[in-house]
């Protein structure tokens, strides 16, 4: 794996837009009013602006995530836990069978520096990729001004279990975010606590829905638990993820409210594999050699769990692991 060093750098301005246009190893980055244009030695490549930003915003925000991330077909990252590929056509038959895929790899921190100096550039205010699509502005049309607040919102740790003393400011009723639109129709009873004497103030229950129902993101991770290598985090789904994520390890789905659409297809040559419906209540693994993208026609609720267990990854690649974690036959 030869690893770049080079960062990123922007190589001129467009007069017509005002955006600038940026450099990475071989790859360069332009958008105008409608679209982002990536150009590589072999071809070039365009995506529609909203999705590319939506897909970039949060490929920063999950530390490019376990496995890939691509952001439509042809374009993306694959997470080497300190190094970082970045390609275009690598995993698409098409582009291979042509000679015009490509692919550089780079420490994860020039990834990262990259994809935010190029998300500050050609952000406006208003705009915030985070969102669900009726909840945000549009970035379409030219420069404008840049957004100064944080592109990711921050994550902050609970001291001590969500509703106890000392847990604010992260208790996302206590920092002022309302029940989402989509969510005025649920109940948000607390639960009943009854505790031996001694004991109050140790124990303690929430109704997981109420603090869903405020996160004001959609396919990002709104809470997480870890216990050791396990990983357990919730989150609001409403219109498309806006990536499609190839796996290294298995993905274990709780759907908790509504249903999102699941489009499965593999991970390698992008070849449809199987359509899932997960409705409230649905469990279903996400196994580790597909790629899939979901898809909510209403706000919903959606529990992942994952395995963090470092060199996971490597275990499924090698084949001592099989990509599925059930073997029904």
């Amino acid at each position: 794996m030869d690893v770049q060093s080079s960062k990123v750098v922007a190589i001129g301005t467009n007069p017509d837009t005002g955006y600038d246009s940026f450099r990475l190893g071989q790859f360069t980055f332009r958008r105008d009013e409608y679209f982002a244009h990536i150009e590589w030695p072999k071809g070039s490549h365009i995506i529609e602006i909203d999705r590319f930003l939506r897909a970039m915003v949060r490929d920063i925000g999950w530390g490019f995530f376990y496995g890939w991330i691509f952001f439509d077909d042809i374009f993306g990252t694959t997470n080497h836990y300190g190094t970082v590929d970045v390609f275009a056509g690598a995993y698409d038959q098409g582009c291979k069978d042509q000679g015009i895929d490509h692919l550089e790899t780079f420490p994860a921190e020039v990834v990262k520096d990259a994809f935010e100096t190029i998300s500050r550039n050609w952000i406006n205010e208003g705009y915030d990729p985070l969102s669900a699509p009726l909840e945000t502005g549009s970035p379409l049309g030219s420069k404008t001004r840049e957004r100064t607040d944080p592109l990711v919102r921050g994550f902050q740790s609970a001291t001590r279990m969500l509703g106890l003393e000392g847990d604010a400011p992260v208790r996302s009723d206590a920092t002022g975010h309302p029940i989402n639109r989509a969510f005025a129709d649920l109940e948000f009873d607390k639960p009943d606590i009854e505790c031996e004497p001694g004991f109050e103030g140790q124990l303690h229950a929430i109704n997981l829905f109420d603090h869903i129902a405020r996160a004001d993101v959609t396919w990002n991770p709104s809470f997480t638990a870890i216990t050791g290598a396990s990983i357990c985090c919730v989150t609001s789904e409403e219109h498309m993820l806006p990536v499609i994520h190839g796996n290294d390890r298995n993905e274990w789905f709780i759907q908790l409210t509504d249903e999102i659409h699941w489009q499965i297809a593999d991970k390698n040559s992008g070849l449809p594999r199987g359509r899932i419906v997960m409705k409230a209540g649905d469990v279903c693994a996400m196994p580790a050699d597909i790629r899939h993208q979901g898809f909510s026609p209403k706000r919903s609720m959606l529990m992942v769990m994952e395995n963090g267990t470092p060199g996971l990854e490597l275990r499924y690649a090698s084949g001592e692991l099989k990509p599925y974690p059930v073997d029904f036959g």
